[in-house]
């Protein structure tokens, strides 16, 4: 199956209320675990390729290794760039075949923030490209993405912003962040601002960031291994799940794969410290990326048997 574009996705997620995981990838590892959980789950999928790991593994090993991971799983899947900081990255990923890119012009002003994203739209548009593009700022460290304090997002910008841009879907800040360090209380997501967003825009396909759970028991691994994540601390699932039921049609995860990954790494160099071939402590990584996709899309998206 082709690479597709999420408006289909999106269209039939809204409607029926769940989303679509749009999980980070940077190895082959990663893809693999991904795509295995989804083939077994019958759900489709969002790779998302943020600009950093484009850096790292470079574009064409990543369309590569896209390429083959879907000639062996008949399921719809979009290559997305996360968090494009300007046009010339998101032109260069348009050219090389990602069917999405997300422009984030969140840290500009308004009037600012509507002129990239338009840009980045009319190019996009006229090639059959989606666009994603945020409004509001949420905290937190991600790459080049860096705030030390939320900015939510104002309902009747979002309105304005998503028709002027002639964006696809936006990304909102209802109280996610970015990174494995979330909540220092109790964890709380702005749904009054959601569900008033959601009724001025409807059918119009909302994101989430900064949406990883941080399951404790792979913190509890971490550490227990050498690691030092102290009080690392998510959204809870049963949120997220919330919010897949109010317009949110795609919820991106990064962090929980990178932990799940790098406890399960800890945990066999510990207990194996004769160890040296890569293929011995990526095997379990990779399958702990798989289990952790699948409890993403039992638990949190709701998006099990919908293609």
């Amino acid at each position: 199956m082709p690479i597709t574009t999420p408006k289909e996705m999106f269209a039939r997620a809204y409607k029926e209320g769940y989303a679509i995981g749009a999980f980070n990838v940077n190895n082959m590892e990663i893809i693999q675990g991904i795509m295995q959980a989804g083939a077994e789950e019958r759900s489709p999928l969002i790779l998302q390729v943020s600009a950093g790991a484009r850096k790292y593994a470079g574009q064409v090993y990543i369309m590569k290794l896209v390429e083959a991971a879907l000639a062996e799983a008949d399921i719809p899947v979009v290559v997305h760039l996360d968090h494009g900081p300007d046009f010339e990255l998101c032109k260069a990923c348009i050219d090389g075949g990602f069917s999405s890119v997300m422009i984030d012009g969140s840290h500009l002003p308004f009037e600012e923030n509507i002129a990239v994203t338009k840009q980045v739209v009319d190019y996009a548009h006229d090639r059959g490209v989606w666009v994603e593009a945020e409004l509001g700022r949420l905290a937190g460290v991600e790459e080049h993405v860096s705030s030390e304090s939320s900015i939510y997002t104002d309902p009747d910008q979002a309105v304005e912003f998503a028709q002027r841009s002639g964006c696809d879907s936006l990304a909102i800040a209802i109280g996610t962040s970015h990174g494995a360090y979330k909540f220092k209380g109790e964890a709380k997501l702005d749904f009054e601002r959601l569900d008033k967003i959601s009724s001025m825009m409807p059918g119009y396909p909302l994101v989430l960031h900064g949406a990883s759970s941080v399951p404790q028991e792979f913190v509890a691994m971490a550490n227990e291994y050498g690691g030092k994540l102290g009080d690392a601390k998510g959204v809870p699932e049963e949120m997220l799940r919330q919010a897949a039921k109010s317009g949110v049609c795609k919820i991106n995860i990064d962090s929980d794969i990178r932990l799940a990954m790098t406890a399960n790494i800890r945990k066999y160099m510990a207990e194996h410290p004769e160890a040296f071939d890569p293929r011995a402590y990526l095997k379990p990584a990779r399958q702990a990326v798989k289990d952790m996709v699948q409890r993403k899309i039992r638990n949190v998206l709701g998006s099990s048997n919908k293609i």
